[in-house]
C-alpha cells in the first residue's frame, strides 16, 4: 500500500481527520511523524505517534461512525488518502492489503484490551 508520490503533504501542526467528523476514508502514512489526539473534557490526550508505513482511518471503510480521534501532522508529513473505493481496488489487486489490516486492527484490539485489563487491575 506504499503509494510513492501521490500522497498529499502537510505542515507541521496541519490536521488530517479530526474527531466527530464523519469520514469514509483511510490513509497511509508515507514519511514524517503524525500524533493521535483525543478529547477529553475540554482537554486533548495523545494516543500515539504515526511513523511511515503505519495506517490509521481504516474504521471509516468499514463502518460510517464519526471519526474517534483527531490525526495531526508533527512535522511535516506525506499522507495518502484511500476511499472505500480505492481500498476495494488495491485489496482486489493484492488481497493481502486486507490481512495485513486485520492484523493491525487485531494487534490494536489486543493492546486496548490489556490497558482496560490494567486500568481495572
Amino acid at each position: 500500500m506504499n503509494g510513492g508520490p501521490l500522497g498529499r503533504e502537510y505542515p507541521d501542526g496541519e490536521v488530517i481527520c479530526r474527531q466527530g467528523d464523519r469520514g469514509d476514508s483511510m490513509y497511509v502514512v508515507q514519511h514524517g511523524r503524525l500524533i493521535v489526539l483525543r478529547e477529553e473534557e475540554g482537554r486533548a490526550v495523545v494516543l500515539r505517534e504515526l511513523t511511515s508505513g503505519d495506517i490509521f482511518g481504516e474504521m471509516a471503510i468499514f463502518e460510517a461512525q464519526p471519526r474517534s480521534a483527531t490525526v495531526k501532522a508533527q512535522g511535516n508529513a506525506q499522507v495518502l488518502t484511500l476511499d472505500r473505493q480505492a481500498f476495494l481496488r488495491a485489496v482486489h489487486q493484492d488481497p493481502s492489503i486486507a490481512y495485513r489490516i486485520l492484523q493491525m486492527m487485531s494487534h490494536r484490539i489486543r493492546t486496548l484490551t490489556e490497558e482496560v485489563a490494567r486500568l481495572r487491575g
